[in-house]
């Protein structure tokens, strides 16, 4: 067995349901990969519905934590930092001092952001900081982000629509910084009715895969396909093989959540196709 994949996940957490690290720790597990979560919040549920109970950590308090973990000499361990929806800007901050630090101990690590910011269908739901924190401080910084298609847009303050406006909202973000960007959620005005797609640009490649659009929203997952992203693109790296990978998961856990009837994702019910994804969907490759 070859060296185990290392993940720093700095992200909110709730005790019911699964969003943030409670989406993103348990499908990286069952991939294999070593998981350090690291909690910004603890809610009782996600604030999608519109009252929750719990602490939001203070910046310093999740410093003091990373700060333990380089304290253990563990941050040379770390393949990845993950991050997620960020909830103030002192949280960015201390994120940002964690991938320094771990980027110090381990020059080989990469930075893992999803930009979170809001979607089509919402507009944007965060601080009005967080927007400006991400596109100058935060994107600069990853090496990966996976926005939607919305945030893609916001991030460069364009509007990818069709396919050639998109890559070029995707170059747009590369050229911010990040060597990678997956984008989830496009819906170009020229797909076949009733589709969604995902992109994946990486080096000189573009990758693009076509799923049935499911009626339902479905919160925690962005976060699922932001951690089984990054962990398939560590273990192969090969970004069209960890776009397929991670659309299969992502489909069959939003297939089984929508047979359900349940509004919180059907994580450890879907843990099979996590671990071992049907590859039901073709990827083409477009660049």
């Amino acid at each position: 067995m070859g060296p185990v994949t290392t993940i720093l996940s700095i992200q909110s957490s709730v005790a019911y349901g699964h969003v943030g690290n409670s989406a993103a720790v348990f499908p990286l597990q069952r991939l294999g990969v070593e998981v350090w979560p690291v909690h910004t919040v603890h809610f009782s549920n996600h604030t999608g519905y519109g009252a929750w109970r719990g602490p939001l950590m203070p910046a310093d308090d999740v410093r003091e934590v990373v700060t333990g973990i380089e304290e253990r000499d563990a941050l040379a361990e770390v393949d990845a930092v993950l991050s997620g929806y960020q909830g103030g800007e002192q949280i960015g901050e201390v994120i940002l001092d964690a991938v320094a630090r771990t980027k110090a101990a381990n020059p080989n690590a990469i930075y893992a952001c999803d930009p979170v910011m809001g979607n089509a269908t919402s507009g944007c739901f965060v601080h009005p900081a967080i927007p400006v924190l991400l596109r100058e401080r935060v994107v600069p910084q990853a090496d990966l982000i996976t926005p939607n298609q919305f945030e893609l847009g916001f991030l460069t303050e364009t509007e990818p629509a069709d396919l050639d406006s998109t890559l070029a909202s995707v170059e747009a973000a590369r050229a911010l910084g990040p060597r990678t960007v997956l984008v989830t959620s496009v819906l170009r005005p020229d797909r076949p009715e009733g589709t969604i797609e995902m992109l994946a640009v990486h080096g000189d490649g573009a990758w693009i895969v076509q799923t049935p659009q499911l009626p339902m929203k479905a919160n925690g997952s962005g976060d699922v396909t932001a951690a089984l992203f990054t962990a398939h693109l560590l273990q192969t790296g090969d970004a069209g093989v960890a776009l397929g990978r991670t659309v299969s998961s992502v489909f069959d856990l939003l297939q089984r959540t929508l047979d359900s009837g349940r509004r919180e994702l059907q994580l450890v019910q879907s843990q099979d196709e996590i671990a071992n994804p049907r590859m039901q969907f073709e990827v083409e490759r477009i660049r």
